[in-house]
């Protein structure tokens, strides 16, 4: 599970930022809401509040990248544009297996080096007392190198910069860095990251070929969603009708001429009432995004798997969003972990459905981008656990609320503004 992000000038981020999925035991509400191991405790959600444009979607994307570069895959990382620093600098402190891990490194844009590379373990006691104990350091720029392993680290002056450590040795020979190599591959793996303004369907087009357990439960999942929905299947391309005049042909694959990934969208369909229609030209946006996510969100649940999303309320019902956020939140789920960004105020509910910890802000003003939580406004500033945290946001208590000017653009069509402005003001 992610426990904590930190970016320095990355994308958006010209200072440093730190999001947070610790859980604050102090406050007992809730309770099910936290994933709890080893002494450890970590939220099983959390929402990225903010207007447009200000860096949520950069925040997904900074663990995207993280993801990328533990998979030894290209970063995407861009340095901000107003820095004339060109390395990024990325962290995440994450827990596997029940164990707590920290790993950082810095990104060179410009030569496409990691200059540079830190790896530790945190334990933790009965009591709540934690040590860091440091596996890796690897900084070229000040020249400081340490493995736990003493041959690994005479080898590190010496070693190319043009990706991770444990990516430019070969591991079986250094038990360390194997282990450490398939702690943060492992971790890597377990995380999807999906935009839901770009959201595919091959996803849960696969699950849906399988046809086993987990089938099942996606399609349970998908008729839940819809109040008139019968049915949800991915059939055989011989059971595809199509109407050509007064008659029924079933065409054939390879006459039809079409892509793979298009037929296998014909073929999910959707049964209203007993009648049998294409999902992809029958339903409404919104089905389709909740079928696409299906796949993602079961299997997250399923096998507990950390899954990020863009804009969740893009095209779903406000009641659908937190049917899904509250499958996360649920004392069933063990290991699953949701992070996403929205807009929906509806889902900004501290009294039935989130600790304060679980709500968070993107800000930006002309000084630069700010990350902040709700539990970083306390009692004595009027926001509690019973608050009306919807109303303090719509008047702007808590910050990161757009404030548009769109009548000023009225104005300027129908001509004049200047007057009418000044009258108004």
């Amino acid at each position: 599970m992610i426990i904590d992000i930190r970016a320095k000038n990355c994308f958006v981020f010209e200072e440093e930022i730190s999001f947070s999925m610790k859980a604050d035991m102090r406050n007992k509400k809730f309770a099910s809401n936290v994933h709890r191991e080893n002494n450890f405790n970590v939220l099983k959600t959390v929402g990225v509040y903010g207007p447009n444009n200000v860096g949520k979607t950069c925040l997904v994307k900074c663990i995207r990248a993280i993801k990328n570069v533990l998979l030894d895959k290209k970063s995407g990382l861009v340095p901000n544009i107003f820095s004339d620093d060109e390395v990024c600098q990325l962290g995440v402190t994450f827990l596997l297996s029940g164990r707590k891990f920290l790993y950082d490194f810095g990104y060179n844009a410009e030569t496409n080096e990691y200059v540079y590379e830190s790896f530790s373990e945190m334990l933790k006691d009965q009591y709540g007392n934690e040590k860091e104990v440091n596996w890796l350091k690897r900084d070229a720029i000040n020249e400081v190198y340490y493995c736990i392993d003493e041959e690994v680290q005479n080898m590190m002056p010496i070693i190319s910069k043009n990706n991770l450590l444990c990516y430019l040795v070969d591991i079986s020979k250094f038990e360390c860095l194997k282990e450490m190599k398939d702690i943060l591959v492992g971790f890597a793996e377990k995380i999807d990251i999906i935009n839901m303004n770009n959201i595919p369907m091959k996803h849960t087009i696969e699950l849906m070929k399988n046809r086993n357990n987990l089938q099942e439960k996606i399609v349970n999942f998908i008729k839940n969603a819809d109040l008139y929905m019968d049915d949800f299947e991915y059939v055989d391309a011989d059971k595809i009708q199509f109407k050509s005049g007064d008659e029924e042909e079933k065409p054939e694959e390879k006459a039809l001429d079409i892509p793979e990934n298009i037929m296998d969208q014909i073929r999910l369909v959707s049964t209203y009432k007993g009648i049998h229609v294409p999902s992809m030209l029958f339903d409404s946006t919104g089905t389709k995004k909740i079928a696409a996510i299906a796949s993602y969100v079961i299997e997250a649940l399923e096998e507990g798997r950390f899954l990020v999303v863009d804009e969740l309320d893009s095209s779903i019902h406000f009641k659908l969003t937190r049917a899904i956020v509250a499958l996360f939140n649920n004392e069933l789920n063990t290991s699953a972990q949701m992070i996403f960004t929205v807009h929906d105020i509806n889902l900004m509910d501290c009294k039935r459905m989130f600790r304060k910890e679980q709500i968070w802000f993107v800000h930006k003003d002309e000084e630069g981008v700010y990350v902040y939580s709700l539990a970083d406004f306390t009692a004595q500033e009027g926001v509690r656990d019973t608050t009306d945290v919807m109303e303090k946001y719509r008047k702007g208590a808590l910050g990161a609320l757009p404030d548009p000017e769109l009548i000023k653009s009225l104005l300027s069509i129908k001509g004049n503004t200047k007057g009418v402005i000044a009258d108004a003001e």
